[in-house]
């Protein structure tokens, strides 16, 4: 996952970024758009928002002591490759101030949908003419007695890669809880780090959500092959301390009744989207906030984007949550578009995951698992680690697995976004998968 993510931020340390303003915002100030949320969707939309209306205020709030920044850079900054300003989303120095934009480090404890006031953590409060949404996720803490003790940390904001950086000494007895799709990304920053490292999943497999068996199972294999203790099917059911050891200072106990001294313990049980501050705001709410094509929520003047919405996805068209990025920066332009007052529909997210661990990759799109009534093609190699599943829903491909095939995901993603009928392609791709490019070429273009 390091290379990839050096493909996506680059080795630039960048300029050193404005500061966020940590005083308060002026009482009830009224601005036209209000965003909350300072990753990449919430960057996203006041980026939009000004490109398509160069005079409206607007208020830009992230509850960190920080810089915008991406989550997905951290691991990057885990291993050294950027310093903490190449976690930064926008890397001109004063990029917000620029543009007009208002930065300000503030929490949300509340929206007053009928007032349309925002109220923050001092007190203080202010109005909106458009209010757009974008809190993001947060990581789950599963009941599991002892995460709460010194040396357990999610790996989630720049304070927690400080302190991972800080303990993660190269030799160190590190076990990280949860193999999923964070878990896989922090496990090659850990593992990169030099740490001794044991892994602990309750699926039966890593990555459950984005694999089947047989690829979750080709990746613990491939991890257990470079120095990475991995248990699958297994419990963490209590952290520990562990008297006399001042360098592991916790002992990790497992369902299968072993017990691991550890020096550190990351925490990667999975992520909710953040609700937590819309208690009395009276928005429809599910999984997360639910919005309409539009990214509207019920309330007419607040939208949603990013891992808060739960959004039209690409293929049924339920509403969903799709915590990706690029989704998240979709979300971004398109509910600015709206707040401006020009009405553009989005046509929905596609699931969509990649990974790259310690040289391994594996990909995930849209129906991987498949639809009632399907069809599938599988070709697998499990000694050489490659391995492809293909999803047909009467002549369209609709989802798709690759570990190991990097070759065509391009193509494989342009079948599935496109709608694209194969007709009697689709039958020659279940006896052969690797006629994908033929069946792009003979079907996408017509």
């Amino acid at each position: 996952m390091i290379g990839l993510l050096k493909r996506v931020f680059g080795n630039n340390m960048g300029q050193a970024q404005e500061v966020t303003d940590t005083g308060s915002v002026a009482a009830d100030a009224v601005y036209r758009y209000v965003v909350v949320g300072a990753g990449p969707a919430g960057v996203s939309v006041v980026e939009n928002l000004r490109r398509n209306d160069a005079e409206g205020s607007i208020l830009l709030l992230g509850d960190e002591p920080e810089p915008p920044y991406s989550r997905m850079a951290i691991p990057y900054l885990l291993v050294g490759k950027v310093g903490e300003t190449g976690t930064h989303l926008r890397q001109q120095e004063n990029h917000y101030q620029a543009l007009g934009i208002q930065l300000r480090n503030a929490r949300v404890t509340g929206i007053d949908a009928a007032a349309r006031r925002v109220a923050l953590s001092d007190g203080s409060g202010v109005q909106y003419e458009q209010l757009c949404l974008a809190t993001g996720a947060l990581p789950i803490r599963p009941p599991v007695p002892g995460l709460d003790q010194k040396r357990v940390h999610h790996c989630w904001t720049l304070k927690d890669a400080r302190h991972i950086i800080e303990l993660a000494h190269e030799g160190a007895n590190v076990v990280l809880m949860g193999a999923g799709f964070i878990g896989c990304i922090i496990l090659e920053a850990l593992a990169l780090r030099g740490v001794n490292l044991t892994v602990v999943e309750m699926g039966d497999r890593m990555v459950p959500r984005m694999l089947d068996p047989v690829a979750g199972t080709l990746l613990k294999h491939w991890c257990q092959e470079r120095g990475v203790a991995v248990h699958t099917s297994t419990r963490i059911t209590r952290v520990e301390p562990n008297p006399g050891n001042s360098e592991d200072t916790l002992l990790v106990d497992l369902d299968n009744g072993q017990q691991i001294p550890a020096h550190l313990v990351v925490v990667a049980a999975g992520v909710k989207s953040n609700l937590d501050y819309l208690q009395d705001a009276g928005l429809a709410v599910d999984q997360g906030i639910l919005v309409n094509e539009f990214l509207r929520t019920s309330d007419p003047h607040i939208y949603a984007v990013g891992d808060v919405a739960q959004g039209p996805d690409f293929e049924n068209g339920d509403r969903v949550v799709h915590a990706i990025q690029p989704t998240a920066t979709d979300h971004g332009r398109i509910a600015a578009l709206n707040m401006v007052g020009k009405p553009t529909p989005y046509r929905g997210s596609m699931q969509m995951n990649v990974l790259d661990t310690l040289g391994l990759i594996s990909v995930s799109f849209g129906e991987w698992d498949g639809v009632p009534g399907g069809d599938q093609a599988v070709l697998q190699d499990q000694q050489g680690y490659r391995y492809m599943r293909l999803e047909f829903d009467g002549e369209r491909l609709v989802g798709a697995q690759c570990v190991g095939r990097t070759n065509h995901v391009g193509v494989i993603r342009g079948l599935i976004e496109g709608r694209v009928a194969l007709g009697p392609w689709k039958e020659r791709l279940k006896k052969n998968p690797h006629l994908i490019m033929d069946a792009y070429l003979a079907c996408a273009q017509r």
